[in-house]
């Protein structure tokens, strides 16, 4: 039986909009699109860059939980209100994908809340590990 499990990250939104932070199924692992607030705080950033540092601090500890991590990641999506505020990004992206290169897009879209400027959203394989 393949295992199926949940991954909680304790953000109020889970909850109250009835989610999970990720799914691990089998060797699958899919991270719900995971914005810039720091949930221990609950705050977040005014700047988009920050914001984009926080979401892949947020998706590493996903995948942490998850037993896997940035190299196990096959495919990333980008969700900006303004495609302005991508290039910016750039920077940070790379520092976590630029070696592993995901299979990517880029949507230009409305988020949530309006303080919320970027959402990333990750699919990734666990990686067959020996023991």
């Amino acid at each position: 039986m393949t295992e199926r499990r949940t991954i909680l990250s304790g953000s109020t939104f889970e909850e109250q909009i009835g989610y999970a932070r990720a799914v691990v199924d089998g060797d699958w692992v899919h991270v719900s699109g995971i914005t810039g607030f720091d949930y221990a705080t609950m705050t977040i950033s005014e700047d988009v860059v920050e914001q984009a540092g926080q979401c892949l601090r947020n998706v590493g500890a996903a995948l942490t939980e998850a037993g896997c991590g940035f190299a196990d990641v096959v495919r990333v999506r980008y969700l900006l209100p303004d495609r302005e505020d991508f290039e910016p990004c750039w920077p940070v992206l790379r520092r976590c994908f630029g070696d592993i290169r995901p299979a990517a897009t880029m949507l230009v879209c409305g988020l949530a809340d309006p303080r919320m400027k970027i959402e990333i959203e990750v699919y990734a394989r666990r990686a067959f590990r020996k023991a």
